[in-house]
């Protein structure tokens, strides 16, 4: 996916790119992606002076593996998108506005590389197959979300254990 950046800022004419693509090379060796469909990109490229803006929504659906009960989690992420590019070398005075805009050497931008970084970013660091999933029991490892178990859900501090153990014998004792 790529986009004539001279041409675009000559004629001033917005372009819009409506493109598929294939994630399997980037998302193909992750363990924790289950299954992943066809990005869809929509975007729209503008001239803003000497500068080609690249903007519009990513959007993918993605099946992970949930955190707490390690059943699919499917999602469809929705990935805004938005980077620049201009042919003029960099200024001094340009400061903080420099980090945002690339820097082309050749009349085509290639957006893939943009593209990749976006979805990879955007994909979920702890992926849950609904907000109230109550994962798996730590003593059986039931899932919580399917039936409850019976084990016990009290928690005592390890280091505190020593303690409850005295406090057994005392009231043992008549």
């Amino acid at each position: 996916m790529r986009i004539n950046v001279k041409e675009l800022i000559a004629k001033g004419k917005p372009v819009h790119l409506q493109e598929s693509m294939d994630l399997s090379g980037l998302l193909g060796g992750r363990q924790d992606l289950l299954s992943f469909g066809e990005l869809k990109a929509d975007l729209s490229a503008r001239a803003d002076g000497e500068v080609a803006v690249v903007e519009g929504t990513l959007t993918l659906h993605v099946t992970m593996e949930c955190s707490r009960c390690l059943g699919p989690a499917e999602e469809r992420l929705t990935v805004p998108f938005r980077e620049s590019f201009t042919m003029e070398p960099a200024s001094a005075d340009s400061g903080g506005e420099q980090d945002e805009l690339h820097q082309i050497t050749e009349d085509f931008a290639e957006l893939t590389p943009y593209v990749e970084e976006a979805v990879w970013m955007a994909l979920p660091f702890v992926p849950l197959c609904k907000e109230d999933c109550k994962g798996l029991c730590p003593e059986c490892g039931t899932n919580r979300n399917e039936r409850e178990c019976g084990c016990s859900t009290e928690r005592i501090d390890p280091r505190l254990a020593g303690l409850a153990d005295l406090f057994k014998d005392t009231t043992e004792d008549p």
